[in-house]
């Protein structure tokens, strides 16, 4: 990944929760389930603070994640693809998400598939 590719803030587990008024237990379903992408760090797991805006997921990313864990991505793979540089996505695919890019965004994790 580009150095200067990727979250501009990671969150770790404890504070995902309190941002989105869940318990621990809670964000590690999340996680298991593909509604949320997180990875470790200096030995810690953290989500990019991009994924969750106004106390919630942004809603296309579970979508987004499956689409790419079909396709074969594993979770830092698809952190890769996120963040990689599109200005054409508002900077990243990360960014598009949480914009009115979104379904730009998901429509190219759609055809990583094919």
């Amino acid at each position: 990944m580009d150095p200067t590719a990727g979250p501009a803030e990671w969150i770790n587990l404890p504070d995902v929760a309190e941002r989105l008024d869940v318990s621990i237990s809670k964000v590690h379903q999340m996680i298991r389930d593909g509604d949320l992408l997180a990875v470790k760090r200096d030995g810690i797991r953290v989500v990019p603070a991009e994924l969750i805006a106004n106390s919630i997921v942004l809603k296309h990313l579970p979508g987004i994640l499956t689409l790419l864990r079909d396709a074969g991505y594993n979770d830092e793979e698809a952190l890769k693809w996120l963040y990689e540089p599109d200005e054409t996505l508002g900077g990243s695919g990360a960014v598009g998400l949480g914009g009115d890019r979104a379904r730009e965004v998901k429509r190219r994790a759609q055809a990583v598939g094919f």
